[in-house]
């Protein structure tokens, strides 16, 4: 599963995404906004991070990764960040984290529901995380997350093109698309995925 990544480790955010700091930047803005917001200090695990070049847009959050490349860990070790060797199906951290995250990675769950369940047992705050809503049914993935503990569910379409970097007031046009209700579930029947963040409604927010 991990050796079409070893190659691309080096330079994986780069490579990745067209414009890196804009895509990242707009998803670490989410990551904080979206249901229980997150606060200075809080503990972020970010599960099939990759090289951790989200970390640098999470500004005053402890950071913290987890991937199954040897060589995406090196990587990320590389460039400072605080990450560990790890199969998101099995791992678990040593000490429970605020918000949990996984992008671009949530179909390696081997049991969706158990991983979900895994989740929420270290997880305080919100688990986030993206989902192509072509590829999964949205009531499928709300129905799993409530039967590992997360009685709600919050979900921002997400519109950032990871192939293609926006002129300025192209993704400013973009940032509005995203709160446009119809419109901007009907551009998801085509593209684009959805950000969600799971939390448990009792929680202290």
């Amino acid at each position: 599963m991990t050796e079409k990544y070893g190659p691309h480790a080096e330079n994986w955010s780069s490579d990745a995404y067209a414009d890196a700091d804009a895509y990242l930047a707009h998803r670490a803005r989410l990551i904080v906004a979206l249901g229980p917001t997150l606060q200075p200090g809080d503990s972020v695990l970010d599960l099939a991070c990759g090289d951790g070049g989200l970390a640098e847009h999470l500004d005053g959050l402890e950071y913290k990764g987890v991937d199954a490349s040897p060589e995406m860990v090196a990587a990320a070790q590389r460039r400072g960040r605080t990450v560990a060797l790890g199969d998101l199906n099995v791992y678990e951290p040593p000490d429970p984290v605020a918000a949990t995250t996984c992008f671009r990675a949530i179909y390696y769950a081997g049991d969706r529901q158990a991983f979900f369940r895994r989740v929420a047992g270290y997880t305080e705050r919100k688990f986030v995380f993206d989902l192509n809503p072509r590829q999964y049914r949205v009531e499928d993935v709300r129905q799993d997350l409530r039967a590992a503990g997360f009685d709600s569910l919050v979900l921002r379409p997400f519109f950032s093109p990871q192939r293609f970097a926006l002129p300025r007031p192209a993704a400013a046009l973009f940032r509005v698309l995203e709160r446009s209700g119809p419109l901007a579930r009907l551009l998801l029947a085509f593209r684009f995925s959805y950000l969600c963040a799971a939390f448990r409604a009792g929680r202290k927010m």
